[in-house]
């Protein structure tokens, strides 16, 4: 039988320590900070951005009644062709304005004025400009990624910026309206942005992104969503950088970066008033989400109002909806109209 000698042994042994010390060197170094492309989306990075004033362009008229006229429009945000929808009163103006955040619609399903349509029209009547934005990936707007909602809060943020190009509309007078997934992108648009002179929740999302991600789940590439829990009003096309969505699915995860790219880390710091809605029977979002915000408001010394709608789904009709419609005009035009 052959044996190794004593000296074999020991060269064989520095061999391995050595490839051992190799592979340790090898090892990769912890990313100490693997949220990094994921920090545009934060709170604090978008209050840091610019929101740059493109043009409004009125591509066509859709209608013209003795209350408003109704254009269809086209701006630009991040690079992204988007669209919208903006009715102008008659008159010279300029008039307040109020921006219209649609919910979570199914992309094939939606078109322009979705879920605003009505709330715009009462506004006209009563001497306010509404502009609609369909937000990038719904309508004919180009296709975007938006995590945390944060792509398309900068979507309402830069056709702020691009209203300055319509002589109609009074820069110093802007309020912002949100239904369901709308009521979080105005929340989120509210603690980036103080132009927005007051906000109206309707049947809204949470105001903390770590509610949405327990409810509803992390967003999902856009053609892996069969047979999975996502929220769909994350927008994740399917040639998103992987790295980014690995950071992102991660991130989902993390308390702590949640709160980054939260409105409730910051609620405390928030001056324009806020109002409220939600029915009793709505099963689309939580009812808690509303009143946690409300108490929350509350607490933090922000003006705040809120409203019950007893038997009222997630989207109010007959009497319900009057009544609400009425609230919110009158909040307007105290906080909005009457502002200077």
């Amino acid at each position: 039988m052959f044996r190794k000698s004593p000296i074999v042994s020991l060269v064989a042994l520095f061999l391995l320590l050595g490839s051992a010390a190799r592979a340790q060197d090898a090892t990769p170094t912890p990313d100490p900070d693997p949220y990094r492309l994921l920090e545009p989306f934060t709170i604090e990075a978008m209050r840091a951005r610019e929101y740059p004033a493109g043009e409004i362009a009125r591509l066509r008229v859709f209608q013209i009644t003795d209350f408003y006229t109704q254009y269809f429009i086209e701006y630009m945000s991040d690079g992204l062709r988007l669209h919208g929808i903006m009715q102008i009163p008659p008159g010279p103006g300029p008039f307040p304005v109020i921006v219209l955040n649609h919910g979570y619609i199914r992309q094939a399903d939606y078109w322009s004025g979705y879920e605003t349509w009505e709330a715009a029209a009462y506004l006209n009547r009563n001497g306010y400009m509404t502009v609609a934005p369909d937000y990038r990936s719904w309508g004919d707007s180009e296709w975007g990624v938006s995590l945390f909602h944060g792509g398309l809060t900068v979507d309402v943020l830069n056709l702020i910026s691009a209203l300055e190009t319509v002589p109609e509309a009074d820069m110093s007078r802007i309020g912002m309206w949100g239904h369901s997934m709308g009521g979080g992108i105005t929340m989120k648009a509210l603690a980036v942005d103080d132009r927005i002179d007051a906000a109206v929740l309707y049947a809204t999302n949470s105001a903390d992104d770590a509610d949405l991600v327990n409810h509803y789940g992390p967003g999902c590439l856009a053609d892996r969503r069969a047979g999975r829990r996502c929220n769909r009003g994350e927008v994740i096309p399917a040639d998103t950088d992987g790295d980014v969505y690995r950071a992102y699915l991660d991130a989902a995860e993390d308390a702590d970066f949640l709160a980054r790219v939260s409105p409730w880390s910051v609620l405390g710091e928030l001056t324009a008033p806020v109002q409220i809605h939600i029915g009793t029977r709505d099963t689309v979002v939580p009812t808690e989400w509303s009143t946690k915000l409300f108490n929350a408001l509350v607490a933090e010394g922000v003006p705040a109002e809120f409203y019950w709608y007893d038997g009222q789904d997630h989207t109010f009709r007959e009497d319900s909806w009057f009544r609400f419609i009425e609230r919110v005009t009158d909040f307007f035009d105290l906080h909005v109209k009457g502002a200077s």
